[in-house]
């Protein structure tokens, strides 16, 4: 499978995206990761696995101390294959924007001017009394 393949198959997993979410706010351990799941930590090192052979986060060893993190080249990888959309998507919101605009000038020259005349108030409703 090619490199993009793989990162796009991980991210397609919300329990490994959850995983790279917790990552993204600073390396931490195996332990620590798998507290908020309801998994068996043999499944979150699968995950984790996964997420390794993506590329998409390293593992270190510190004594007995296995801390991840995310690892950035395959996110640029995947920006940069993303790019091209981006650029597709704020074109097509530039046109909307401006057919919008032409839209509200048309309907600021159809709308007929408003009056600056004062809405009578009947007595009864001056002292609360409302007719139903």
């Amino acid at each position: 499978m090619d490199p993009l393949s793989s990162t796009f198959a991980a991210l397609a997993d919300p329990t490994r995206r959850a995983i790279l979410a917790r990552l993204a706010l600073g390396e931490t351990s195996v332990m620590e990761l798998a507290k908020p799941f309801d998994m068996s930590l043999p499944a979150i090192s699968k995950h984790l696995k996964v997420l390794e052979h993506a590329g998409l986060i390293s593992r270190g060893r510190e004594a007995q101390w296995r801390p991840c993190r995310i690892a950035p080249a395959s996110f640029k990888q995947v920006d940069g294959w993303l790019g091209n959309f981006r650029r597709f998507w704020d074109e097509s919101f530039n046109r909307l924007d401006g057919l919008l605009e032409e839209m509200k000038a048309d309907e600021a020259v159809k709308a007929p001017p408003r009056s600056n005349r004062k809405v009578r108030v009947t007595k009864e409703k001056q002292r609360g009394r409302t007719r139903e």
